[in-house]
């Protein structure tokens, strides 16, 4: 058995509605089964989202305001008054500026933007940033991806003279700001058909309106915002993010011939994967450690050498967030250490004095991954007596909820289920930690502190090849609300199985299911490669990708997770030295088992400080794997061990220290010939002539031993102080009645079919007995 690393939540498809899909839209299989998983259910609406066009668009005139603030800027424009746009400091706010700059420039605005700094300003609108505003001589301030929840400071802004419209997509609170403005697309007075737009996708709408056509060549700064921000990709994102990034493959934009050229990314392949892991990061870093100003610089400039001097400068910033992550994690992990030990509680709350503020989520998320548990990571000011930070949570811990409910200690938070901001006081840190843990116990049960992960398109390999992964391509944009599929194969055994990387810690296997065949590999999990037997069946999960090597295309599939419900039977026999067997042995809930006490003396000076029970001695409890160091004297004893220990996980050593199996057993020819023998003489001194004997028939001395003993047995010969003779009165009796002869055919049978078996055979002999075993106690 192989457990898997986190919970499996299979979902599988409605087969009815895969085979529809296939049928009525010609499409494979695989693409039908992560369309129906997805929800997408019918087959015209599944067309209208594999093929979107420009129709996904919805006029943006829908949106509440939306004529009041055309008439705004318009008018604003027409009497050369200052416009400033008030931006966001992350990946959605630098491309909402830039996507509003742009289009009131090219309608020969008279616009400047200014985006507060995390550290000095805070998020969102800002009084004293509004006042700068005025002095430079804005009259109309436009927020994108910001404001709505600024009641106070535009009422601020208002009353220095200046017009305020606002574009936002964040929540909207019971009181709405007092602007001139407000589009929103959840706007609670209006009706647009899609509420998820990201920030820069309002932006986007309001470019629209404003320049009465569609700016396509914005396309490409709209999806990095909408990716970067995790909205859901479905209606209008969607064609965003795909119009965007089919653009961004061939686009001319310095910005991102830079930015891709600086992560050394093929700018043909450019994906949502490259915008949230390469693209986002790069313009996210400016203002993690102070100033954005740059990233809308970057994305702004048509300068190709500017261009690069930019992209390389939010390269270094980014490495120099990485560094400063690692070393709040590395503090954060030593902290851990030392304020819990080996013991992990439900809910980190976790602080430290100079740790910067703008990473402490990527900390928390970090800590998060890796324990699965709720964490809050607290940037501490020990000037002002202020704990600020962001926390991340598991599924069934509500971290708002449960941070409402600690509402009196926190006079600023904010947040979702899964991830949360806040700051407190720092005398109040550890009420806040004791009391997380507290409501920790009431919601969160042992199952849910394991990791799950949701299997929505089983497959079998035979529906994988080259030409339907390319085909996946239809299907993306993968992302929020129409995630990355996660693809399990079932029972399937691995053909092959061998460790690959300098440090042999990844794992290649060539996995098969009847005459169909795959290639799999899994990263970082080489120590898995010791718990695969030949033959045992597998399910595996993780992600397909077409493997191109030399001209050659294969289909590959990258591991995530493996498991296996067989038991399993590892064959250690042959390899005497216990130090090369020891090692491939977990240690815990494990139990060795010799049967003969001789066997146990062999073992005790290469397994010290390892126990091992001798059958027969004590009783021995159930345990996951189970080490047979050497053959039983009967089956019947490892029958009655495998029954008591129900192992999942059979080790089987099988140290004999005289094997008989080649040995064999003498013929009647030679127990004759040794028999006349005895009886030509009146006594054979076997110690003393034994071995000229033995010499003469080129026998070993065991078996002289042994037929000597048989016939002892038999009554056909006496043995005394090491001479044999014949006894004259024996009867007639046959050899196979002598104990010593049924236990070496005991013995012979024994080997054979535990130490000398092929390893299939041995397997097939242990279902046997664990099948009757199961049988037994179901009866």
């Amino acid at each position: 058995m192989i457990e898997s690393m986190k919970r499996w939540k299979v979902e599988r498809p409605d087969e009815e509605i895969v085979a529809m899909l296939i049928k009525d839209l010609g499409i494979s299989s695989v693409q039908a089964k992560i369309l129906t998983s997805r929800g997408i259910i019918d087959s015209g609406v599944a067309k209208d989202f594999l093929h979107m066009d420009a129709s996904s668009m919805h006029d943006p005139f829908l949106l509440y305001d939306m004529d009041k603030a055309v008439s705004l800027i318009t008018t604003a424009i027409a009497s050369d008054k200052k416009i400033a746009v008030y931006g966001d400091y992350d990946g959605d706010g630098v491309t909402s500026v830039t996507v509003l700059t742009t289009a009131l420039e090219r309608m020969g605005a008279d616009v400047f933007y200014a985006i507060p700094n995390r550290f000095q300003h805070g998020y969102g609108p800002n009084k004293d940033l509004f006042l700068e505003l005025y002095e430079k001589g804005a009259s109309l301030i436009i927020t994108v991806d910001n404001g709505i929840s600024g009641v106070d400071e535009i009422a601020y802004a208002k009353s220095l003279g200046m017009d305020i419209i606002i574009t936002d997509h964040h929540e909207i609170g019971e009181v709405l700001p007092a602007a001139d403005a407000i589009i929103h697309p959840r706007h609670p007075e209006g009706e647009y058909p899609f509420g998820e737009l990201a920030g820069v996708g309002v932006a986007f709408k309001l470019a629209c309106a404003l320049l009465e056509d569609v700016p396509e060549d914005l396309f490409e700064l709209v999806a990095i915002g909408t990716v970067a921000d995790l909205v859901p990709l479905r209606d209008e994102n969607r064609y965003f993010v795909k119009e965007g990034i089919r653009q961004m493959r061939v686009s001319k934009r310095p910005a991102i011939q830079a930015l891709a050229r600086i992560a050394s990314t093929e700018q043909a392949t450019l994906s949502e994967e490259s915008i949230g892991f390469v693209i986002g990061p790069r313009l996210n870093a400016a203002g993690r450690l102070g100033d954005a100003t740059p990233a809308v610089q970057l994305l702004k400039t048509e300068d190709a050498t500017l261009a690069t001097t930019l992209a390389k400068e939010l390269d270094t910033l980014n490495k120099e967030r990485q560094a400063i992550v690692a070393e709040i994690a590395k503090e954060a992990e030593d902290m851990i250490l030392k304020m819990y030990g080996d013991t992990v509680p439900l809910v980190f709350v976790i602080g430290g004095e100079g740790w910067n503020s703008g990473v402490v989520g990527i900390v928390a998320s970090r800590l998060t991954e890796k324990y699965y548990r709720p964490s809050i990571v607290l940037s501490i000011d020990r000037e002002t007596g202020i704990a600020k930070g962001s926390a991340r949570s598991i599924a069934g811990f509500d971290m708002f909820a449960e941070l409402t409910k600690n509402a009196q200690l926190l006079p600023h938070f904010g947040g979702h289920q899964m991830a949360a901001g806040m700051s407190l006081a720092v005398t109040d840190v550890v009420t806040l930690r004791e009391n997380l843990n507290k409501q920790a116990v009431e919601v969160l049960t042992e199952e849910m502190l394991t990791p799950e992960v949701r299997i929505d398109v089983p497959l079998s390999i035979s529906e994988i090849d080259v030409s339907v992964l390319e085909s996946l391509e239809l299907l993306r944009p993968f992302g929020m609300a129409f995630e990355k599929p996660v693809y399990m194969i079932e029972d399937i055994t691995a053909t092959t199985v061998r460790k690959i990387g300098a440090a042999k810690n990844h794992m290649k296997l060539e996995l098969a299911d009847e005459d169909v065949s795959l290639d799999a590999i899994g990263f970082g999990l080489g120590p898995i490669a010791d718990q695969l037997t030949p033959g045992v069946k597998l399910s595996v999960t993780g992600d397909l990708q077409v493997n191109e090597w030399n001209g050659n295309k294969k289909p590959q599939l990258l591991i995530s997770d493996i498991r296996s419900d067989d038991w399993q039977l590892f064959d250690l026999r042959g390899v005497r030295e216990a130090t090369r067997w020891l090692p491939t042995i977990p240690l815990d809930d494990t139990v060795f088992v010799a049967f003969h006490e001789q066997t146990v003396t062999h073992f005790q000076s290469s397994m010290k400080g390892i126990d091992i029970t001798l059958f027969g001695q004590e009783a021995i409890a159930k345990a996951e794997n189970l080490v047979l160091l050497d053959i039983p004297d009967d089956v019947i004893q490892l029958e009655e061990l495998v029954g008591s220990v129900h192992p999942d996980r059979v080790y089987a050593h099988f140290h004999a220290s005289e094997s008989r199996y080649f040995d064999g057993i003498p013929d009647r020819e030679q127990f004759g010939w040794y028999y006349s023998f005895l009886k030509k003489r009146e006594k054979f001194d076997f110690v003393t002539n034994g071995a000229q004997l033995t010499k003469h028939k080129a026998w070993k001395k065991d078996t002289v031993y042994f037929m000597s003993k048989v016939f002892s047995e038999l009554g056909f010969v006496k043995i005394e102080d090491g001479f044999v003779s014949v006894q004259e009165t024996a009867g007639k009796r046959d050899l196979t009645e002598a104990p010593a002869y049924k236990e070496r055919e005991r013995q012979i049978e024994l080997e054979k079919r535990l130490l000398y078996a092929p390893y299939m055979e041995l397997k097939q002999w242990f279902d046997t007995v664990r099948n009757g075993i199961v049988d037994r106690e179901e009866h």
